[in-house]
């Protein structure tokens, strides 16, 4: 079994396109299979190292889908990528029986946002599949993760729970390589807690992982520019910009070229 490594190519930053198939994400859905489709086809002319395909919405207030509906909106995708395309796919899911049919299916990636800590077995699933896993902190539910979050200090402890997340995955023998952090922009956090994360990003540095930072169009940049997700692209870049500087290596996005480009001017000015 060959095991999926973040360390290769990591001497750049990497793209991760967005694909929901959701029909109750914020921001630009996918249908059916041939817009999901379409869309990955995009992204990957555009430069995309990963695509991330999400079937249940974790937008503030949303509310969870059985594994089945799950399943069947992911699993026709996923194959379909997999045979199609050359990079690797990341599922966004919480669940064991989902995460095992779709690394089944072909995945390579785990996008878990409760970072392993809502079910015990997911780690073992991962585990025994090879695969990478993505550990996102968050803070509640997506039904209630935006009513009132509070921290005493939110960079301590989100540090502590990935590190914790850190100790359940290589407790079940994921090894080092196959381990990204995402500090969960949005995810549980007020406009000053996000602003706080990526100002002081570097902190998670620290825990010699690579971080992937996922601000696409978040509901923060709206607040900072009174603006609708379709026109938060400047926004969106601005913060991408400011996490690449401070040592994010994983940009997840829903506009892979934008993204790149502005992303490749500013590693052109920190080298």
């Amino acid at each position: 079994m060959k095991r999926f490594s973040f360390s290769e190519n990591c001497e750049k930053t990497r793209f991760m396109g967005i694909i929901n198939v959701s029909s109750d994400s914020f921001y630009e859905k996918c249908s059916s299979v041939d817009e999901a489709m379409m869309l990955a086809e995009k992204m990957v002319s555009e430069g995309a190292d990963f695509l991330d395909v999400g079937a249940e919405s974790s937008r503030p207030g949303s509310r969870p889908i059985s594994d089945q509906e799950e399943l069947d909106k992911l699993i026709p995708v996923i194959s379909l990528l997999v045979e199609k395309f050359d990079i690797p796919v990341s599922v966004d899911t919480y669940k064991p029986v989902v995460a095992e049919e779709s690394l089944q299916a072909g995945a390579k990636i785990i996008n878990d946002i409760t970072g392993l800590q809502k079910f015990p077995d997911m780690a073992e699933v991962i585990a025994r599949s090879g695969a990478g896993v993505v550990i996102m902190h968050m803070q509640g539910t997506p039904l209630t993760m935006q009513k009132n979050p509070n921290y005493e200090n939110v960079l301590n402890e989100i540090r502590e729970f990935l590190v914790a997340s850190i100790k359940i995955a290589e407790a079940a023998e994921i090894s080092p390589e196959q381990i990204a952090i995402d500090p969960g922009i949005g995810f549980g956090k007020t406009k000053k807690h996000n602003l706080e994360i990526l100002r002081n990003l570097e902190i998670f540095l620290e825990l010699k992982k690579p971080v992937l930072l996922g601000v696409s169009r978040k509901s923060f940049i709206g607040d900072i520019l009174d603006l609708p997700p379709e026109e938060r692209l400047e926004g969106s870049l601005a913060a991408t910009v400011m996490g690449v500087v401070k040592g994010a290596s994983i940009i997840r996005t829903h506009d892979i070229k934008a993204t790149r480009n502005a992303v490749s001017v500013a590693e052109a000015i920190i080298k």
